[in-house]
């Protein structure tokens, strides 16, 4: 009975949770906490289950209900997960319910905090569960609403905003307060954050709507049901292109795509650790993960023909996000372009479009969540007592935080590939599958590791260790069971999974598996296609 409605349960808990805290005062701090605990937990721990009963043997859908929401429209409430939307479905409940302990301390609005970190999580986990493409772009819009209540709630003003107060410009007004400041991509107020993270996001969506609204007008199928679209759905080779490119250009943005990606950073150095943990962990992952399940379901022809072009952009993403990320004093932003760099090794499994090489892609999205995850939640944890996220004002903290410490080299080293950490599993996917395919995109890739090392060797020895900064005398480590919690959480599926990701892969493989089948047949047989026509012009002209 339970696995007839486990995914409702995972999808609704937070929302049910979060209608539950409306009615409670921010007076009553533990009843919060716990509501707030209860509802985050509930999505974990099925959700885990899920992972556990998910059927290798069976593969595909899994765990489908379907309830017509308009029949006339063709749209239905139809849920379902396959080997790729299962682990990202867990990877949003973690998320989501280490966030509540992270934000523990949060002492303006906590009610209202937690009802927005809720709905992100069941947004999020309503995009990896949708089989039906209006509720996946309506979970997708929704998901956007709470992170621009963040940032402008909730958020701080970066390094760069302060440091322009007092400026003058050439009227006399304020820098930091004028046109000016926010055509200033490098030196942004919470306020520009969050409008421009909305605005990428929300453009991006009326693209990707276009393309989806084409696909259900000229299918004539009356339904924006995936798979039956995947089936029975024809279009006109030209409408295909058309339409590939809308959806792939209007999602491509939240994956922090090179040149789509600039919103990315500056969203996280602004955000609560919280929503940083959930931007990186999983919002920013619902881009290659709608690309996956529309584009690469839906067109596996213009799929195989554009992927070389994804290639080359990939190592653009690689390139330009650790150079970047080694040039930071910020410890948000050197996290944040971390980020960007590993969204380019995800394309590049991508684009490489063989079982390894997607698995690894599928499997970096995960590790990546938990790596980024923890990063995030520590680095928060020291503002929260430094005040600021310049690398080079702390030092030597290892004396005052040694638990912390312990945990951020762990994050640190997770991130850039160590073995024993999920990430060096999904990287090396990622390098066998792609050498058979862009053996030179994939020796640059290789290379951009060294760099990613660098940043984080530097990031984590000016930080932690040396002698202590005496302005620093007065942090303490995470000692308080709250603050342990999410660290713990997170370091252990990061090392476990990284160390035993046996079952992970191979739940990731039957998602990977009908995809891959569809690509290679849909390419075979265009290219048969294409040889019988070149040998009926060939007779002709004979």
């Amino acid at each position: 009975m339970l696995d007839d409605y486990i995914l409702s349960i995972i999808l609704f808990a937070p929302f049910v949770g979060a209608s539950i805290l409306f009615f409670v005062s921010n007076k009553h701090r533990d009843l919060v906490h716990a509501i707030a605990v209860t509802f985050s937990g509930i999505p974990l721990i099925v959700s885990g289950y899920l992972l556990y009963i998910f059927d290798i043997e069976k593969g595909g859908f899994q765990f489908q209900q379907q309830t017509v929401w308009s029949e006339s429209l063709g749209i239905s409430f139809f849920l379902g997960v396959d080997g790729i939307g299962t682990p990202m479905v867990l990877a949003s409940a973690l998320l989501m319910f280490c966030g509540i302990f992270v934000s523990w301390n949060v002492q303006d609005r906590l009610k209202e905090f937690y009802i927005n970190l809720l709905v992100l999580g069941s947004a999020t986990m309503g995009v990896y569960m949708s089989l039906d493409l209006f509720f996946l772009f309506f979970f997708y819009e929704l998901s956007v609403i709470p992170m621009y209540l963040f940032l402008t709630m909730w958020g701080r003003h970066t390094k760069g905003y302060t440091d322009m107060k007092g400026i003058l410009n050439m009227e006399g007004k304020e820098k930091r307060d004028s046109v000016n400041f926010f055509l200033n991509f490098n030196k942004n107020s919470k306020e520009y954050a969050a409008m421009k993270l909305t605005l990428y996001l929300s453009l991006g969506a009326v693209v990707s709507l276009l393309g989806i609204l084409l696909v259900y007008v000229e299918t004539g199928l009356n339904t924006f049901n995936i798979i039956e679209i995947a089936e029975k759905g024809k279009l006109p080779g030209n409408i295909r292109e058309i339409a590939f490119f809308l959806i792939f250009i209007g999602f491509a943005p939240i994956a922090a795509i090179f040149p789509f990606h600039s919103w990315s950073p500056v969203g996280y150095a602004a955000a609560p650790p919280a929503a940083s943990m959930m931007h990186a962990g999983v919002l920013k992952k619902l881009g290659q993960f709608t690309i996956i399940r529309i584009c690469f379901y839906l067109f596996p022809v213009e799929t195989a023909e554009w992927m070389p072009v994804i290639a080359i952009i990939a190592v653009i993403n690689i390139f330009y996000g650790a150079f970047v990320a080694f040039l930071q004093k910020d410890t948000k932003f050197v996290i944040g372009y971390s980020s960007v760099a590993h969204m380019g090794y995800i394309f590049l499994g991508m684009a490489s479009l063989n079982m390894i090489s997607l698995s690894g892609a599928v499997f970096f999205l995960y590790a990546d969540a938990m790596a980024m995850g923890l990063l995030f939640a520590l680095s928060g944890f020291i503002y929260y007592q430094s005040h600021t996220m310049d690398i080079g004002s702390l030092g030597g903290l290892v004396h005052k935080m040694p638990f912390v410490t312990c945990c951020f080299v762990v994050g640190a080293a997770a991130s850039f590939g160590i073995p024993g950490g999920m990430n060096f599993v999904g990287e090396l996917m990622v390098f066998i599958g792609a050498w058979e395919v862009y053996p030179v995109q994939t020796i640059l890739a290789a290379i951009a590791v060294v760099v990613t090392w660098a940043y984080y060797f530097r990031m984590t020895r000016t930080m932690f260790f040396g002698d202590l900064n005496p302005k620093m005398a007065h942090l303490r480590d995470a000692t308080r069971w709250f603050e342990r919690v999410p660290l713990i959480l997170l370091v252990f599926f990061t090392l476990f999974f990284g160390i035993f990701p046996g079952h992970f892969i191979s739940v990731i493989e039957k998602g990977v598996s009908p995809i891959l089948s569809r690509i290679n047949a849909a390419s075979t047989g265009s290219a048969i296609a294409q040889q019988v026509d070149r040998g009926i012009a060939n007779g002709g002209d004979s």
